[in-house]
């Protein structure tokens, strides 16, 4: 017995030469229109952000941002499955070029070095469920923490081992965590930022010196200029 295949039976040939994957889309959104959680949520993550200025000084090759949407498949484009990061920090890549967000397949592919996830009582659950598998799996993000501004001791963090998964970080005896992809330790401090006070999240060197934001910096250097001045018998108020 023979059998007849048909045209509309047969597999059809696919050249290979022909094929090409589908484009990412283009008409990405940048805004969703939800605020932070709070006014100290959003002095917290500009702190973060702006204290890279002073520790990485007059570098370039780094991206400092937060609040701001990550793209890294085209299906979670589709499905606005936004994520956006509090702060986040890429290393080695052009850090003056201006972005509305990071787009993963416009950056070479890459994602976030540094997270860190501002949490509050509505989102602490997601914040250490389902965004960490996503930054341990998808983006293998190295270091990750999380902390909650009106929580002093909700300070947890987790780094990316061998075998790709996250392990939690021990603290050092002022309770800091160590940031390894930053060489700083991310601890606790308490003072008063755009009159708040609080005890905000913080950098500090290897040696344990509080990574300084800009304005404290020239504060500084100001005072270390008066006192100085003081000594050679001038009045630094009358100059």
């Amino acid at each position: 017995m023979s059998i007849e295949v048909t045209e509309s039976q047969q597999t059809p040939i696919i050249d290979e030469d022909w094929w090409e994957p589908p484009m990412p889309p283009t008409d990405l959104i940048f805004d969703d229109g939800e605020p932070l959680e709070s006014n100290r949520h959003r002095i917290a993550m500009n702190v973060l952000i702006r204290s890279m200025l002073v520790a990485f000084g007059d570098r370039e090759d780094y991206f400092a941002g937060g609040n701001m949407f990550i793209y890294f498949s085209s299906a979670q484009a589709r499905n606005q499955d936004f994520r956006g990061p509090d702060f986040f920090l890429v290393l080695d890549v052009e850090g003056t070029k201006e972005r509305q967000g990071w787009v993963v397949w416009e950056e070479k592919g890459r994602y976030p070095d540094v997270i860190v996830e501002l949490m509050s009582p509505s989102t602490a659950a997601k914040d250490i469920g389902e965004k960490k598998t996503i930054y341990e799996q998808t983006f293998r993000t190295p270091d990750y923490y999380v902390y909650d501004p009106f929580n002093p001791e909700s300070l947890q963090g987790w780094h990316l081992d061998a075998n790709q998964r996250y392990q939690p970080l021990e603290t050092n005896e002022q309770g800091w965590l160590w940031c390894q992809r930053l060489g700083l330790w991310l601890g606790t401090w308490e003072g008063t930022i755009e009159r708040e006070t609080a005890v905000w999240l913080r950098f500090y060197d290897s040696q344990g010196n509080l990574v300084l934001l800009p304005e404290e910096a020239e504060r500084q250097r100001a005072e270390r200029l008066a006192a100085r001045l003081r000594e050679l018998g001038e009045d630094p108020d009358t100059l």
